[in-house]
């Protein structure tokens, strides 16, 4: 019985809200279908005319990047992109000055990486890894390693252990 008396309060509020729609409005309504009628026609025939071909564009001149990454690494992202904020848009030989001098102990981990990405350019791609600089330099979040701590009274805290996920794109000087 109640959903029948929801459909009829249902079916009553649909035609008050036609009532109230002026004359206008319900001769666009019946005219819809046909303008949706003429429109696909329309598209027909713009479908079937032969399409010009499209301009050549210039091809651009890609340039290389030659990525590294470290996975898993137990540092806090945090702290990591403290050191990455600062190895940014440097050239390799800046940037390896830095990181040699660096008091923080994530600096050798970047130091790493970027040499992998240097010998990835030199091995791979035949580039001087020199002339190179740091184009990108990102530190994602990895999995957070949870442990406990005792406390006093029988208690326990947690200590969550951060990893980074570090990658670096190398790309050559212009």
């Amino acid at each position: 019985m109640a959903d029948e008396r929801k459909r009829r309060v249902a079916k009553k509020a649909a035609r008050r809200a036609a009532e109230k729609k002026s004359p206008a409005r319900r001769a666009a309504a019946r005219k819809a279908p046909a303008r949706r009628a003429a429109r696909t026609a329309a598209a027909r025939k713009e479908a079937a005319k032969p399409k010009a071909e499209p301009k050549a564009k210039p091809k651009k001149q890609v340039a290389i990047m030659v990525r590294a990454s470290s996975r898993y690494a137990r540092v806090a992202p945090r702290k990591a992109r403290l050191i990455a904020d600062q190895v940014r848009g440097l050239q390799i030989d800046r940037a390896r000055a830095l990181l040699q001098f660096s008091p923080r102990s994530v600096s050798q981990d970047i130091q790493k990486l970027i040499d992998s990405a240097a010998a990835n350019a030199e091995n791979n791609h035949d580039l001087i890894a020199d002339e190179m600089r740091v184009a990108e330099i990102t530190v994602d979040e990895g999995p957070t390693l949870k442990r406990y701590r005792p406390r006093a009274l029988g208690r326990a805290t947690p200590i969550h252990k951060r990893t980074s996920h570090i990658s670096v794109a190398l790309s050559p000087e212009e």
